[in-house]
């Protein structure tokens, strides 16, 4: 029997009601047997400031680092604010990336983004990429998951209702699993 793989799932949103929160529910809900998520909360870190890190790190920062070092695999769903990833994401990515041991080196990463707008966060995408890039994640190539005009493919209370988004979230998934398992095997 393979071993489960752990992943954790950060939600670029604080909203209540976000369409990329929910996103992740479906991929919670979505994932293969085999494949365990767990949601951070983002809510409580702080603004990146060095002076506070000096004195040590928050306790809602140190839970988020403690998350990404337990997890197997990383899931990312971001909305797009300004062609790029919102200000709440890039903060936790900077506080989480400090030295030492930075927990996202190494780690499979799967990236989708909900949106009300046609593209569905492709340029969040791709910068969250880049940043991966540095961060020596290693983001998963296909399936990608854009869900534009995402209003109406969630129910009111936040259920992915869309059957073709939900078979591609399912895919991610599976190809997530199926990545972290192959890196792992040759770690």
């Amino acid at each position: 029997m393979a071993e489960t793989i752990r992943a954790v799932a950060i939600s670029g949103s604080l909203r209540q009601g976000s369409y990329n929160t929910a996103l992740l529910r479906a991929a919670m809900a979505l994932a293969p047997a085999g494949l365990e998520v767990e949601l951070a909360d983002l809510r409580d870190i702080p603004i990146y400031d060095e002076d506070v890190r000096g004195k040590g790190l928050p306790p809602a920062v140190q839970r988020f680092r403690d998350q990404l070092s337990a997890a197997d695999a990383i899931i990312f769903a971001t909305p797009e604010y300004n062609f790029s990833i919102p200000g709440v994401l890039k903060n936790a990515i900077d506080w989480a990336s400090r030295p030492p041991d930075q927990p996202f080196a190494g780690k499979p990463v799967a990236i989708m983004g909900a949106a009300a707008g046609a593209l569905g966060t492709a340029r969040a995408q791709y910068h969250l990429r880049q940043i991966l890039v540095f961060l020596d994640g290693h983001p998963l190539n296909k399936p990608e998951v854009f869900v534009g005009s995402a209003p109406g493919k969630f129910s009111p209370e936040g259920e992915l209702t869309d059957g073709p988004t939900r078979d591609f979230v399912a895919q991610q998934m599976q190809a997530l699993l199926t990545w972290a398992r192959r890196l792992k095997a040759t770690a």
